[in-house]
């Protein structure tokens, strides 16, 4: 289902522990590391959908989380030719999202990559909001950057990452009201309570790396 100019619409979630950490998902076969998402079917609405997808890509369900906040309006990301496929060249341009900020009411150990007989991540942590964009797509980096500004404002004020951050001059900036800005580039290591599956359901080897049209959504 694409608009006249070519966008399929599509919805983005960042998901918040209680401390103001976000589910940061490694994509299947692949080195990048993205925030789930997935596309609108025809007849959903973008709550519904979001809530689909919350379920096929991490296990979980309404009941495990409170919506804090959404974007107004459609944030658009084109798609290079290259990982398109060939017979929706000319057609398909991009996607359209809108992104929901939501909170982890339950246990993270309601969290399951395996949900579903297609995953889309093998591996999860949990990470600091301003996610490292070095490690995105390249293509989805400025709607990732766009969606993490917007939805910012709406932390909620509890945010522990200042007991450890004291003395960092982004935790003062926080402290003062001001929106932390984007990140510096961080290493992407599993720690101890991230999880990782090399072999996730029906995966194969991994060797491809190069999205179709239907992992993108």
């Amino acid at each position: 289902m694409l608009d006249r100019e070519g966008f399929r619409p599509n919805v983005g979630i960042i998901l918040l522990n209680q401390r103001n950490q976000v589910f940061w998902g490694k994509r299947i076969r692949s080195h990048s590391w993205q925030f789930p998402q997935g596309g609108i079917d025809r007849g959903e609405t973008p709550e519904q959908a979001m809530y689909r997808e919350l379920h096929e890509e991490v296990g979980l369900m309404p009941e495990h989380v409170s919506i804090v906040a959404r974007t107004r309006d459609w944030l658009r990301y084109e798609v290079p030719d290259r990982f398109i496929r060939r017979d929706a060249r000319g057609h398909y341009k991009g996607q359209k999202q809108i992104w929901y900020l939501l909170r982890l009411v339950a246990q993270d150990w309601n969290l399951n990559l395996r949900a579903t007989s297609h995953p889309e991540f093998d591996a999860w942590r949990w990470h600091d909001y301003w996610v490292p964009l070095d490690v995105v797509v390249e293509f989805k980096r400025g709607v990732y950057e766009m969606a993490l500004t917007e939805l910012a404002r709406y932390l909620p004020r509890n945010d522990h990452r200042n007991r450890y951050l004291r003395g960092n001059s982004r935790a003062r900036a926080w402290d003062d009201g001001e929106m932390p800005s984007p990140m510096g580039q961080q290493q992407m290591e599993l720690p101890p309570g991230a999880s990782f599956d090399p072999h996730p359901q029906g995966s194969g080897p991994f060797t491809d790396t190069q999205p179709s049209l239907n992992k993108l959504a």
